[in-house]
């Protein structure tokens, strides 16, 4: 059985115990190079989770029947590898257990409500940003391409004005969020989710 966790917005404090209880049971986790750094005691075999999903998908397929976590960032089916797996697997061959998203995180930290939100990513595409900006409340998944200062550029470019709530490094001892203007975006910033708001 192929089993995806979605293992939070980092710190492991936000696991649930169903995500605790998988990892703990697991003959084999796959993930990224700081997930498994986190959770590969015990002398477990890993997999790296890298770019090459075909090949990622060719050796879970032959490795199925084995107790195989695969670890997610945030929510698995939140702009996540879970997308993927669903797609490629059946119920009775993966089991997704769901976990804590940045967005919900942010949201929470900030006491914004996620009702009517629009969520996004920016992660290996081109955002529609018309599309986008046409709602009044979004959270994007960022990149290191598409990030605040390019949401900040468009909406200028568009003279549009929002309210731009970036979270850094969520849930990790150097956690910052901010709430700027579009004016106010700095060129850069680490690991991040956006939520853009009209105040109007």
């Amino acid at each position: 059985m192929i089993t995806v966790v979605g293992i939070g917005p980092g710190d492991t404090q936000h696991l649930t115990p169903s995500a605790l209880r998988a990892i703990d049971q697991a003959e084999v986790l796959v993930g990224g190079k700081r997930h498994l750094a986190t959770f590969s005691g015990h002398g477990r075999e890993t997999r790296l989770l890298d770019a090459d999903l075909l090949g990622l998908l060719e050796w879970l397929d032959n490795h199925k029947q084995r107790a195989i976590v695969v670890l997610a960032s945030g929510d698995p089916l939140l702009y996540g590898i879970g997308k993927l797996l669903a797609a490629n697997f059946n119920s009775d061959e993966l089991h997704i257990v769901p976990g804590i998203s940045a967005i919900q995180y942010l949201c929470a930290k900030v006491a914004l409500d996620m009702n009517d939100l629009f969520l996004t990513s920016s992660h290996g595409r081109e955002p529609d940003f018309d599309w986008i900006f046409q709602h009044d409340k979004v959270a994007m998944v960022t990149d290191g391409i598409i990030g605040p200062r390019a949401i900040a550029d468009a909406l200028h470019q568009r003279g549009l004005v929002r309210t731009l709530i970036i979270g850094e490094n969520l849930s990790q001892p150097n956690e910052r969020i901010h709430r700027l203007s579009v004016e106010q975006v700095a060129a850069r910033y680490e690991m991040n989710v956006v939520v853009i708001l009209n105040e109007r």
